[in-house]
């Protein structure tokens, strides 16, 4: 088990007039290698969930546990670490640094946890570029790249600490049908080869077609699961 939420709500605003319940008890449980297309109308609450599970925000009520981690209860530094070393984001748009070179933007998680650079990081991140096609590119400056280019490094990026989970926000959302197609068979491609555990938020049914498991989320709640 990777993930497992019982019972998680989440509230903005809280004990203001103006208190707003955005996910109303949710329950979900992911498991190693599962992929997972989460699908439902703007304003579902997709993205609450997503980070929520990405450990960027914490449940009003109710319990997340993480690689086997009960984080409700961990400190901002704790969760920090456990996001750092567990979790992969792979987000619509690429938040790439446009002025550092593919290869340097692949780097940034890994400098992240280590504080410096090291040759050991080059290779990795080089390994990276070169398994999503982009070797010939990776000493170009990324705001040099296509939009289908970026969404690649982005995702070699996600995967620079070879995470247990890669949580991705309408990662094709940007992207015309070849890139999109692309992107998702390397999200693919690394679930299968490595056991990645990946949660995939799309408003593509052909791509959620292609995933192990639609879980449906209207008006914050669970509303389906079903297996592809």
């Amino acid at each position: 088990m990777v993930v497992q939420l019982r019972a998680v709500c989440k509230t903005f605003n809280l004990g203001k007039s103006f208190e707003t319940e955005v996910l109303h008890g949710i329950d979900l449980t992911l498991h190693q290698g599962e992929f997972c297309a989460v699908m439902g109308p703007s304003g579902s609450g997709k993205s609450t969930l997503l980070n929520i599970i990405g450990l960027l925000d914490r449940p009003t009520l109710g319990t997340l546990q993480v690689c086997g981690e009960e984080t409700t209860t961990l400190d901002d530094h704790a969760l920090t670490r456990l996001r750092g070393h567990s979790i992969g984001f792979v987000f619509q748009y690429h938040y790439l640094i446009t002025a550092f070179t593919a290869l340097e933007n692949v780097m940034i998680p890994m400098l992240g946890a280590a504080g410096f650079p090291n040759e050991a990081m080059r290779t990795r991140a080089a390994e990276l570029i070169d398994n999503v096609g982009l070797s010939a590119w990776q000493n170009n400056l990324a705001g040099n790249m296509s939009g289908g280019q970026q969404q690649r490094v982005a995702v070699a990026r996600a995967l620079a600490m070879n995470p247990a989970l890669l949580l991705a926000d309408e990662p094709t959302g940007n992207l015309d049908s070849k890139s999109a197609d692309a992107v998702f068979e390397l999200l693919r491609r690394f679930n299968r080869e490595h056991g990645t555990t990946v949660l995939f938020v799309t408003h593509n049914a052909a791509l959620a077609e292609r995933c192990d498991k639609t879980i449906e989320v209207i008006d914050g709640r669970i509303t389906g699961q079903s297996q592809s």
